[in-house]
């Protein structure tokens, strides 16, 4: 089948097997490799993308449900010189170690911070809940949240 969709601003025609999972296509036919699978059960978070400006787990819907949306990877969030304030945030306050799980915190915050500016370390905790990190125990990222929500 035939799609159209647009990621990180650009404009993509492609023909997909229908079975494809979006997590493959951007990984496999598009070369954007900062969407990570890990579980491939929409468990752990680490393929989290936005589609039209709300996270979702990529590793769990077909590329061909996406024809005509719009799609923001963790490539479309900044740029080496210019990142965007969660990435600040998490450089800053060592909120990664490894780095597998980070893409999905970021696509997962990116859409919390816009709704809620000044969040509790409760609502933080909360939204993070669905990413999986093996590496940090977590209380880095919450104060990295805490330091994006205040940029």
């Amino acid at each position: 089948m035939k799609i159209c969709v647009t990621i990180n601003g650009q404009k993509y025609e492609r023909d997909v097997e229908p079975r494809t999972l979006l997590s493959d296509f951007l990984r496999h036919e598009l070369e954007l490799t900062g969407t990570h699978v890990g579980c491939e059960h929409g468990v752990c978070g680490a393929c989290t993308i936005l589609l039209n400006g709300e996270a979702i787990r990529s590793c769990i819907i077909f590329a061909v449900q996406v024809d005509g949306q719009e799609l923001t990877t963790v490539e479309g969030l900044g740029e080496i010189d210019n990142l965007h304030p969660i990435q600040e945030a998490f450089r800053e306050k060592h909120a990664l170690q490894c780095g597998f799980c980070t893409p999905g915190f970021l696509m997962t915050l990116v859409p919390f911070l816009k709704e809620n500016t000044q969040p509790s370390e409760q609502e933080i905790r909360e939204a993070i809940s669905g990413n999986l990190c093996r590496c940090t125990g977590y209380q880095n990222i919450v104060e990295a949240v805490k330091l994006a929500a205040k940029k």
